[in-house]
């Protein structure tokens, strides 16, 4: 039986192989199974009481386009996340309270990247994805070292800015905003956490200036050592890297190689400890700045929608040094041509008004009634666009009142009408009879306070002598009860006299214009509806085939449409021919041969000279076998 002591050491060495136990992990003490985490406040075990955490919504309406300051960011702050909560038109902005400008100053959008400021790095993002909603936004670690205004570049209405800071909870939280009372929303604060900070799982030992490491139990006992040999390959330096940037500050990594003892040859790596190797040391290089470069910032929009306006952008000189690109003065860049700062732009012509008719006659006879007119926005190119497109300041007017004088109450009346209605004998001619007050109607009798003029007379062109005239009948019904159709209608010649009308034949009549026997009509739109082609040619001629045709569903403008009824729709196979097969008789085609069963038995018909001496039974069995061949 082993000891208790001997099985501890054997648990130890065996921890010491396998590694850390699956079921713990390192605790941010680097102790393992500890369970400590780093809390909000970046101390290790802590309870979220060392800091305060400072957040609020930016959320005032803004009307005047420019900068405009939504809150300071204090000294000390650290964690800083400000965020445009939708994507919009407006920029952010960040400023010093020295005036430096460090993002999106001077009426120039920067690009996307890092800007040093305030003693920390901030990371400006502006997603640019057409689908993406996400706002802008700069985020820095921290801490700042000094006061840093943010500003809102207010181009559209604001749709919100979120933003967040950590402070220590030794310093005064007052959140500053600007007073934006005349704009009306009010901000939305959320008071932050203060955090102290927990005691550590290490003590601290003064004597010896650092961390006492952490002391093991008196009944363990130490893990065994392994063995020592002596090591016939050693690992040495053979250079380094090449260096990471050519300028501004860059890094190489030594190099090492796994050499014999015997005669410092170069050997396989393999064949030296791995867990001996050294760490690769890591030296500057390239210290020398980078030339100086003109960045060139982004044009902002132009200053007009229409006609010309300015575009402005912002022009920095900067150099790079120690994997930072930093503004510096502008004349380390006066070898190079300054780009331009400010530009002319001109997004389209812009539209204008155009009159497009003449007034209208007055909506009243008599009395006070209406004109218009057609006015429309037209743009550069001939083109209607919406209103709004147009400066309505100098939009015509389109309607207007008209005066036609004070109204008549009475009768009025047309001249009688120079048609009679027959050409000769008895017939009428008529007049327009109105009676006019505020506005044109049909009133009855007492409407105008007398009797209502006659509207019609008699008439007579003399004595009708013999004369011959194309006479028409009514038209028919329309052959359609939806969609094109056409109707007709009875033409004949007639000899009309005093005595009454007489039929003449067609050729009487041929030096009149003979009147149309036939039109088209349409009395509605029939809607979707099914549409077939003919049958096509049946598969076979006998023993029962199939023929196809197509069908459509098509609305009134012969598109292709879904919305015929499933159930009405005609079918698109059928079968055809379906009497058997009567195979054609040929006098010369006979059994010559007393028993040519046998000869078809034996299969013998695939030979000419038993196919022509037993050509009616061969010609059966050939006919029976295409006839199975088809079937299957």
């Amino acid at each position: 039986m082993l000891s208790g002591l001997a099985l501890l050491l054997l648990v130890c060495l065996h921890m010491r192989v396998q590694g850390k136990p699956r079921s713990q992990s390192l605790g941010c003490d680097d102790y393992l199974g500890s369970g400590k985490v780093m809390d909000k406040c970046g101390v290790c075990g802590g309870d979220n009481i060392t800091c305060r955490l400072i957040s609020g919504v930016f959320k005032h309406s803004l009307t005047k386009v420019g900068y405009h300051k939504i809150v300071e960011i204090p000294e000390g702050a650290t964690k800083i996340n400000v965020t445009e909560m939708v994507k919009s038109r407006n920029y952010l902005a960040l400023r010093s309270r020295s005036g430096r400008s460090i993002i999106n100053g001077n009426w120039a959008i920067d690009r996307p990247g890092k800007y040093e400021g305030g003693g920390t790095m901030f990371t400006y993002r502006r997603p640019n994805e057409i689908r993406s909603t996400a706002g802008e936004s700069f985020l820095a670690e921290g801490p700042t070292n000094e006061i840093l205004d943010v500003y809102m570049i207010f181009q559209q209405p604001n749709p919100g800015v979120h933003y967040e800071y950590v402070l220590s909870s030794e310093k005064p939280v007052v959140p500053q905003q600007p007073n934006h009372r005349p704009e009306g929303n009010a901000v939305n604060e959320q008071g932050g956490y203060d955090h102290h900070s927990n005691t550590h799982q290490e003590r601290f030992n003064p004597a010896g200036g650092g961390r006492e490491p952490p002391r093991l139990p008196e009944n363990q006992v130490p893990a065994a050592q392994p063995p020592r040999r002596e090591r016939q390959y050693n690992w040495k330096v053979a250079g380094a890297t090449e260096c990471s940037a050519s300028c501004g500050k860059g890094s190489r990594h030594s190099i090492f190689h796994c050499v014999s003892r015997l005669d410092h040859g170069q050997v396989s790596d393999a064949l030296c400890d791995s867990s001996s190797r050294p760490t690769p040391q890591e030296e500057a290089c390239n210290l020398q700045p980078c030339p100086a470069f003109w960045d060139i910032g982004e044009w902002s929009e132009c200053s007009k929608s229409c006609g010309l306006g300015r575009q402005h952008r912002q022009v920095l000189c900067r150099q790079s040094y120690a994997n930072r690109t930093l503004n510096v003065h502008t004349s380390r860049c006066q070898h190079l041509e300054r780009p331009e700062i400010t530009s002319s732009c001109q997004m389209k012509i812009c539209s204008e008004w155009q009159i497009r008719s003449e007034w209208t006659a007055c909506s009243v006879p008599c009395g006070l009634g209406q004109r218009s007119r057609e006015v429309r926005c037209v743009s550069n190119v001939g083109d209607f666009v919406p209103d709004e497109e147009c400066n309505m300041n100098l939009w015509p007017i389109n309607v207007e009142n008209c005066d036609k004088g004070p109204c008549a109450k009475s009768w009025f009346y047309t001249e009688w009408g120079n048609q009679c209605s027959a050409d000769c004998g008895m017939g009428v001619r008529t007049r327009g009879v109105l009676c006019l007050t505020n506005h044109i109607s049909s009133l009855p009798l007492e409407g105008c306070g007398s009797e209502r003029p006659a509207d019609a007379q008699v008439c007579n062109n003399g004595l009708c002598e013999n004369r011959i005239e194309w006479f028409t009948g009514p038209w028919s019904q329309c052959s359609a009860e939806c969609g094109a159709g056409s109707q007709q209608r009875s033409v004949v010649c007639l000899m009309k006299s005093d005595e009454g009308f007489a039929i003449m034949p067609p050729y009487e009549c041929s030096s009149l214009d003979r009147p149309l026997g036939q039109q088209s009509c349409y009395l509605k739109a029939c809607g979707v509806k099914w549409y077939h082609t003919d049958w096509s040619a049946c598969s076979q001629t006998c023993e029962g085939g199939f023929r196809v045709r197509e069908v459509r569903c098509l609305s009134d403008d012969t598109m292709s449409s879904e919305g015929c009824d499933e159930q009405l729709r005609p079918a698109k196979r059928e079968d055809c021919n379906p009497e058997p097969c009567i195979p054609s008789i040929d006098e010369n085609c006979r059994d010559k041969y007393f028993n040519c069963n046998v000869v078809v038995q034996a299969r013998l018909c695939v030979y000419d000279y038993y196919k022509t001496t037993c050509c009616s039974s061969c010609s059966r069995v050939a006919h029976r076998q295409s006839i199975h061949r088809g079937r299957s």
